[in-house]
């Protein structure tokens, strides 16, 4: 069976979220990735090169210069009925477009699946992934988002797929771009970091946060937050790690402050290695943690910073 892969990017590179979502789609069949974008031929090519990848698809329209779920869902629709699989990354932007090409295909969406069992049936975590639920379903399109911490990323590199250029889809009128603000950092985004430390309510103000921050620079990590330390204002909301955040699964995962509500360990307990520092010995973060360090996180923080610097 066909499969299409709406790939995320930033008009010149693939993000890592649409790899892991192709080693998904390739259990289903032969996969076909939708690059939509303005002036996005440098990230078509990119994707031709992913393997496992058989077509690309190029929507390079003014209408997709900042694609809104709006926009894009027709133009999903309209490719329903060559592609009975309809894949994204369980993302911000995935989560925001797939419902609305579900709902406008009249069918239901299987969201965040973390395996594929058969080509109608899938695993998706539930109870903030405290439960896994298995999902068969009768649908004759599926519309489906992958949590990419549950599969591996495809090879960036090796595959040689076809491009072809597509026309833009009418748009519905619906939404405008009007503008965004963005949060830069030249450190790792949270969703790709091999390396993450986040703090929590522990830290008690936002200006502690720069001990996680000189740490983070150190070990070229990025830096992560609880919902409570975000609820508390200590840092932006995207710097949050859980159910409401982001889902991280970084080969070094290192939770300071952070007591490990289920909120919390829904979105990083798939980390390879899980650090904690707690001065709370019954904190539940040390029920899943690899390593933990019971022990008063401003004693902890600055000895760790020093013993680096060795």
């Amino acid at each position: 069976m066909s499969v299409l892969v709406v790939a995320e990017h930033d008009n010149s590179e693939i993000k890592a979220a649409t790899l892991t979502t192709i080693t998904a789609a390739q259990e289903l069949g032969a996969v076909t990735v939708l690059v939509a974008g303005c002036n996005c031929r440098t990230s078509a090519e990119a994707a031709a090169k992913i393997s496992g990848v058989d077509k690309v698809l190029v929507a390079d329209d003014e209408a997709y210069d900042h694609p809104l779920a709006e926009s894009l869902a027709p133009l999903l629709v309209g490719l329903a009925s060559d592609y009975p699989n309809l894949l994204a990354p369980a993302t911000t932007s995935g989560k925001n477009l797939m419902p609305r090409v579900a709902a406008l295909l009249d069918v239901a969406q299987i969201s965040e699946i973390t395996s594929v069992e058969s080509p109608d049936t899938f695993v998706r975590p539930i109870y903030a992934g405290n439960a896994m639920e298995t999902v068969q379903t009768s649908d004759a399109i599926k519309v489906i988002t992958v949590r990419g911490t549950a599969f591996e990323a495809a090879p960036a590199e090796g595959g040689s797929a076809v491009l072809e250029d597509i026309p833009a889809a009418a748009d519905p009128g619906l939404s405008s771009f009007v503008g965004a603000e963005l949060t830069k950092s030249e450190r790792p985004e949270l969703t790709s970091a091999g390396i993450i430390i986040s703090g929590g309510r522990g830290m008690q103000s936002g200006d502690n946060f720069s001990m996680i921050e000189e740490i983070a620079d150190k070990l070229g990590a990025a830096v992560g937050a609880s919902r409570a330390a975000v609820d508390a204002g200590f840092v932006p909301n995207d710097y949050q790690v859980g159910q409401t955040g982001k889902v991280v699964a970084p080969e070094l995962y290192i939770a300071v402050g952070i007591s490990g509500a289920i909120q919390h360990l829904a979105g990083m307990k798939d980390s390879k290695v899980i650090v904690a520092i707690n001065k709370d010995e019954e904190a539940p973060i040390f029920q899943v943690a690899d390593y933990g360090l019971v022990e008063d996180l401003f004693k902890a923080l600055p000895d760790f910073s020093a013993e680096l610097d060795k």
